[in-house]
């Protein structure tokens, strides 16, 4: 058995340079959340101001949330234009508006902020808020079509509410999904091409209207490999149980709620994939009948007749490609390297991650995990970790397992 000593981190914003473009629009309120959610998670923020941004926010406001000045005058030093940009992992406009869409589609640069997006080497990450009319004008969608074709990341404006009492699309994007798209920018795209299916949380299996069976599944480790496998460059899709999570931005979701169901979807998506991953906590069990009526408890049998569910990752390990990675999951309460290596066996997978349901701090419902990740030649016991830097090691496990297999295969790409 081998341990891992050095854990890996995650993709993360700490200590990272941010170089942080606000410009002229009522949301400019919610940059300056934006900056304070940045610095208290380690990141060094330095605000870059347009002159209409300041009619909104001050500049001594994003100076007191980031802990530096904020730079709004282009002629203060001469050479802050080719200083700060140089020194940034990435640039982050919020909120992009339209008059500076329109300044860096044409590449000018007569102030500070679109001179320094010119001179930055790093990744841009540029999020339009407007009015839904401004956001659909020819113009700004030409804008918006050169700028992604100079390899700027845009965060899609949402539909709602605008301040001038429209209903429509131009709302800036919610912090949760430019957070991600910027780990995105940040992290080394190792998985980019590959098409990913990942099942998550229970299934529910109905016994009348009111009631059914399922278990104690929350979903998170599924959902913490969908969130890192998308950063990575990954396309994503993921069948979930029912939870109360939010879904990871960018991936393609599909609800189900019974065992059946899960099969159904997974058998319609995995020939696409190149890499499975069977996360979910199935019920083994059905009942054998389902009252469309709620069952009264003075007229209720006391045995309940149960049918067995189909087991997903058996049938995926009978039809995958030989080119397909195929990676289970198993919650155990003991014998987890013997457990373990039998499923690995029984169900035809290349890897198998067992974790421990009986920990405190890898049950379910936590936001941690230790698993030990099995394969035909090795048994590698990780470290407590959050679930995000258990995904992204096993993440590192699959793809090495995965090029291994296509090297015996032939089918490495060129």
């Amino acid at each position: 058995m081998t341990t891992c000593a050095e854990p890996v981190m995650p993709p993360s914003l700490r200590g990272k340079k941010i170089l942080f473009g606000v410009c002229g629009s009522i949301a400019a309120f919610k940059a300056a959340g934006w900056v304070h959610a940045l610095t208290k998670e380690g990141a060094e923020v330095t605000v870059l101001m347009t002159a209409a941004a300041t009619r909104f926010v001050t500049p001594l406001t994003f100076a007191a949330l980031s802990g530096r000045p904020a730079h709004t005058n282009m002629f203060a030093d001469g050479m802050s234009h080719i200083a700060l940009p140089a020194a940034a992992d990435a640039v982050l406009i919020a909120p992009a508006t339209a008059q500076t869409l329109a300044r860096l589609a044409h590449g000018m640069a007569d102030d500070l902020l679109s001179a320094s997006v010119l001179a930055c080497a790093a990744p841009v990450l540029l999020c339009p808020a407007m009015n839904s009319k401004m956001l659909a004008h020819p113009a700004t969608q030409k804008n918006l079509a050169a700028l992604r074709e100079f390899g700027y990341a845009i965060a899609e404006p949402e539909c709602g509410l605008l301040a001038c009492g429209e209903e429509g699309a131009g709302r800036l994007a919610e912090w949760n999904s430019v957070r991600e798209l910027l780990l995105g920018l940040l992290t080394a795209q190792d998985m980019a091409g590959q098409q990913v299916l990942i099942t998550a949380g229970p299934t529910r299996e109905p016994l009348d209207p009111a009631r059914f069976l399922s278990n104690r599944s929350s979903g998170k480790m599924g959902y913490a490999l969908a969130r890192t496998a998308k950063r990575r460059g990954a396309a994503i899709t993921l069948v979930s149980g029912p939870t109360a999570l939010e879904p990871p931005p960018g991936v393609t979701l599909v609800r189900v709620e019974t065992a059946l169901e899960m099969a159904e979807a997974v058998s319609r998506h995995a020939q696409a994939a190149s890499i499975v991953v069977k996360a979910a906590a199935v019920a083994d069990f059905r009942a054998a009948a389902f009252s469309a009526q709620k069952i009264k408890k003075t007229t209720a049998e006391p045995l309940l007749e149960l049918a067995v569910n189909p087991d997903i990752l058996a049938t995926l390990g009978r039809s995958r490609r030989d080119d397909q990675l195929l990676i289970g999951f198993a919650a155990e309460s003991g014998n987890h390297e013997a457990e373990g290596k039998r499923k690995l066996l029984a169900k035809k997978a290349d890897l198998i991650v067992v974790n421990d349901i009986l920990g405190s701090s890898t049950g379910f419902d936590v936001d941690t995990n230790q698993v030990t990740l099995i394969t035909l030649d090795s048994v590698e016991q990780l470290d407590l970790l959050s679930k995000e830097e258990t995904a992204d090691r096993i993440w590192d496990k699959a793809l090495l397992l995965l090029a291994n297999k296509r090297r015996r295969h032939g089918t490495e790409p060129v």
